[in-house]
């Protein structure tokens, strides 16, 4: 039984993601949408109700490609198409899975009947399915970055390549675009990014009564889903119905200079990046307008189509969080008003109010209810501007973000003048101490690589050595499930010897499926780095906490690049706390560490066994992805007498024990020495050997540093051989 689709216009509020969605209805051209936003904020609700809003399409009889009749694809795989009345079908949202695999997203090849019989035996994927519709993608900065690669090329090409060994096959690929998120599971390549051509952030509403109607509409759709849809019927078809009208009404809106000038200076003063913005602005500008039911765009159209289009585009760094000067716009846009024209009378005709329900003609909930689609809506003009979401996303960084740190003098450990240490007394190295307040962040830099030994099969990164299904080809190995990636060669060479048994009389080569052979490649994987930070009274010093900060988050901006996971654990006072679980989102990692308090004790060996513990559960739900810990500390170790028991030994004998735990897990590490000052008691180094880790100062960890000495995690094995 089919289940009746959630309707579009009985999701309540999200005034900006439903006029996103319904302005790539009027125009796909605008180029798709990402929403961005907390769990369970009806993101994936609203795309999925937007199919059946869309226009029917006209498709070749027959065609699994969805070829349009009155102008086919010429390179169409199952073409040529004669010239017949087309089909009507609904348009069809297509969901791509996270984890898909690259043969259902473009398609699959049938290796052995090319091999054998040289028959073009072609499945068509996803991106066949969504032509012509919508491409759906739920957790899109989940996708992993080889799915990634190929939904670039089609967006940009409008086709779909699939080569396999010299056979080729390419369908037309145009689809609308939307992909959903949650930024605190990790951000999108700027890529990709770029590509969605509108962006929204939407969070749940802190109005009560639009809460309470939130609920109540959606336990009445659980009860009775086809009765709940019933009731909405009409304001379904008024909304459909407006679609087609402001579709017809679109190629005859005129985008004049004077709104060309609006939108380069917008872009301009917004220093984005390409002329794409300007260009998904216009669009944007223009959809409005027929939106709005008028064939001229006006200052509000430009305004509104910026506030959706350049929000993700200005992002200048990893750890920013997007977002739009709406006072800067008005200033920019104000430049323009001399050369205002007189608007004309607005005719796009009575409100159509999608939130009204059937039985309350003022809509459900009243007022405050559904927020609506009315005359400043998606069912009219523009939304309100105090309507706008503009909170910023969860784990963006506060007002210690990247710009506030760089109008701090940059930090060196061994920048003076230094705070003295705290004293034992007053919280340091061998008291309790009170806490102190977070220290800022010095200035990012790029760091070394550091790769964890041997070679892995975790997920597709860009840090340590592995078998992936994309990279340099290193080797063939029969297949072990379905044949992608044929390695010729190696499948000739197991052909050969068999030519005259299997009785071949001419030039062709007979080959069976036992004889094909795959090509193993070897690429990079993303890893799982742990970083584990002392936060005690021995690390407080103001200028050295804010150098180590800096180091951390240069780390962690290698990690965002190079696609890991990331987890923060820190130690201080009296025990560890695990800041961060491991996570995709390196944003919220960067925010927990500008926040980092700092003073206490150095419990190290119970930062360090939060680490092992962290690691077991973690093998556990990814065995694949292989850990890197980074232990960032002096090396120091103090604890209270009823923290360290009665059993006698030292805290550092403590933290050399959980170190050697961790060594004998085979786990992976590097220390990075932040003691500073001519007297230094190598303690660091000291838990770095019992860790069989790699030892690292501030200044080597620096990319461009003076230091001759190359150092990265494979000399752990060294130190192995050695111990």
């Amino acid at each position: 039984m089919t289940t009746a689709a959630y309707p579009f216009t009985a999701v309540v509020g999200m005034d900006d993601m439903r006029l996103a969605l319904l302005l790539n209805a009027v125009s796909p051209a605008v180029g798709g949408v990402l929403v961005r936003g907390e769990k369970g904020t009806a993101k994936s609700t609203a795309v999925r109700a937007l199919s059946t809003l869309l226009p029917p399409v006209e498709v070749v009889p027959g065609c699994r490609f969805s070829c349009d009749p009155a102008a086919p694809d010429p390179g169409c795989p199952d073409g040529p198409h004669e010239t017949s009345p087309g089909d009507a079908r609904p348009a069809r949202m297509v969901e791509l899975p996270v984890g898909a695999s690259e043969d259902r997203l473009v398609g699959s090849l049938d290796i052995e009947r090319a091999l054998s019989d040289g028959v073009k035996a072609f499945e068509p994927g996803l991106l066949a399915d969504a032509h012509r519709g919508v491409l759906y993608v739920d957790e899109v900065n989940l996708l992993h970055d080889h799915l990634i690669d190929l939904l670039l090329d089609a967006a940009a090409m409008g086709a779909s390549y699939v080569e396999r060994e010299g056979v080729s096959v390419r369908h037309a690929a145009r689809f609308l675009l939307v992909g959903t998120m949650n930024p605190e599971e990790g951000e999108l390549r700027p890529q990709l990014l770029d590509r969605f051509g509108l962006t929204v952030e939407v969070t749940a509403s802190r109005d009560t009564e639009e809460r309470v109607e939130v609920v109540r509409r959606r336990l009445a759709y659980d009860e009775d889903p086809a009765g709940f849809a019933g009731r909405w019927a009409r304001q379904e078809g008024e909304l459909r119905e407006r679609i087609a009208a402001a579709r017809a009404l679109l190629p005859s809106v005129l985008l004049g200079d004077r709104a060309l000038r609006q939108i380069a200076a917008v872009c301009a003063a917004f220093e984005v990046d390409g002329m794409r913005a300007d260009i998904v602005t216009a669009r944007t500008a223009t959809a409005l307008a027929a939106w709005a039911g008028r064939t001229d765009v006006r200052t509000e159209d430009v305004r509104q189509a910026a506030l959706l289009s350049l929000p993700h585009r200005r992002r200048r760094a990893p750890f920013d969080a997007p977002g739009l000067d709406e006072d800067k716009l008005d200033e920019v846009l104000r430049q323009f008003e001399d050369d205002e024209p007189d608007p004309e009378p607005d005719h796009s005709g009575p409100d159509d109010d999608p939130d009204n329900g059937p039985d309350d003609p003022d809509g459900p909930g009243g007022p405050s209810g559904g927020s609506g689609e009315g005359p400043d809506g998606p069912g009219g003009g523009h939304p309100q501007d105090g309507g706008r979401q503009q909170a910023p996303p969860p784990g963006a960084p506060g007002p210690s973000g990247p710009e506030q740190r760089s109008a701090e003098p940059e930090a060196s450990a061994d920048a003076a003048p230094e705070e003295p240490e705290p004293r034992a007394e007053d919280g340091g190295a061998g008291g309790g101490g009170a806490e102190r307040a977070a220290v800022g962040a010095g200035e990012p830099f790029r760091t070394r690589r550091l790769d964890v030994p041997g070679l892995g099969e975790g997920a597709a990164g860009r840090r340590s050595r592995a078998r992936t299904a994309h990279g340099r080809t290193a080797g063939a190995r029969r297949p072990k499930g379905t044949l992608t990636s044929l390695h010729l060669a190696a499948t000739v060479r197991a052909a050969a010897p068999h030519q005259h048994v299997r009785g071949r009389r001419g030039p062709g080569l007979l080959v069976r499926r036992d004889d094909l052979r795959e090509a193993v490649r070897e690429g990079r994987e993303g890893n799982l780095v742990l970083f584990v930070v002392d936060a005690s009274g021995s690390m407080a010093a103001r200028k050295r906490m804010g150098a180590i900060k800096g180091a951390v988050l240069s780390l962690l901006l290698d990690a965002y690049q190079r696609r890991d996971k990331v987890g923060l654990i820190t130690f201080r006072g009296t025990d560890a706390e695990l800041a961060l679980p491991p996570t995709s989102s390196v944003d919220a990692a960067a925010a927990r560490l500008e926040q980092l308090p700092t003073g206490g004790r150095t419990p190290l060996a119970a930062g360090l066994l939060k680490a092992r513990e962290v690691l077991r559960v973690e093998r556990l739900r990814d065995p694949s992805r292989r850990p890197l810990l980074v232990v960032v500390t002096d090396g120091r170790a103090t604890e209270s007498k009823k923290a360290a028991g009665s059993g006698g030994s030292t805290p550092v004998a403590r933290a050399s024990r959980a170190a050697r735990l961790l060594a004998g897990d085979g786990v992976a590490s590097v220390v990075v020495d932040c003691e500073s000052g001519p007297v230094r008691l190598g303690l660091a180094g000291a838990l770095a050997r019992d860790l069989r880790g790699t030892p690292v100062t501030l200044d080597e960890l620096r990319a461009d540093s003076v230091t001759a000495l190359v150092r990265d995690v494979r000399t752990v094995q060294n130190t192995r051989r050695a111990a």
